[in-house]
């Protein structure tokens, strides 16, 4: 049985919707971050890190959450989740989930915490901040274009891994002076996403019981 550590709407969310949609057992373990327990002995003893997701898998234990959703989606690919290997869909899927979290999930994560960057500076956490959003919303454009153009979904009519990772990011960004549901390809993704029941379970489980994006 898998075992994923997690905090509520952290980077847990798209492998919990995941584990969701595939209908594995998993159980859940909250590692809570209003006490800093990410940094807790315990918790580095797995994850030395120090980060929100960690997923057990048997023997196996992973971080990042890009590379747990891929070790779900090839455990289960009788589930429909990633195209198959070697093909060009393959490849295609690889582009946007690594896009994602290399692009999109790291200026969300820099507009979130700009003091990382910028320290104590308060002028200069605001320069950080601002120009985080900037390049979010840059990219956010990118995926308008590419569903305007190539969707519903990010493979086309076929739902995959991919979609939940932006159901994830787009909760991130909702206080965004642009989030996501400006953009009405993105918006139609999200409506058809945060519709299936895996995907609100998993934010039931979590404790989100408001608007999950």
């Amino acid at each position: 049985m898998y075992q994923l550590h997690y905090y509520p709407a952290n980077a847990n969310a798209a492998p919990h919707m995941l584990l969701e949609e595939i209908g594995v057992p998993y159980d859940l373990v909250l590692v809570d971050r209003a006490k800093n327990a990410q940094k807790s002995r315990e918790y580095l003893k797995i994850n030395p890190n120090g980060r929100i997701p960690t997923l057990v898998d048997g023997q196996l234990i992973m971080s990042e959450a890009a590379a747990i959703v891929l070790h779900l989606v090839d455990q289960h690919a009788d589930a429909g989740l990633a195209p198959q290997i070697g093909t060009p869909e393959r490849a295609k899927f690889y582009q946007w989930l690594t896009f994602l979290t290399n692009s999109l999930q790291e200026e969300l994560m820099t507009w979130q915490y700009p003091d990382r960057l910028a320290g104590k500076d308060a002028s200069a956490v605001d320069v950080v901040k601002r120009g985080a959003e900037v390049r979010a919303s840059r990219f956010l454009d990118i995926i308008e274009d590419h569903l305007k153009a190539n969707g519903p979904l990010f493979l086309g009519k076929r739902l995959s891994a991919v979609d939940f990772y932006l159901v994830m990011l787009s909760r991130w960004a909702r206080p965004m002076a642009q989030p996501p549901r400006s953009r009405p390809n993105i918006s139609k993704l999200l409506d058809r996403v945060t519709a299936l029941h895996s995907v609100r379970r998993a934010y039931e489980q979590e404790g989100i019981t408001d608007e999950i994006c």
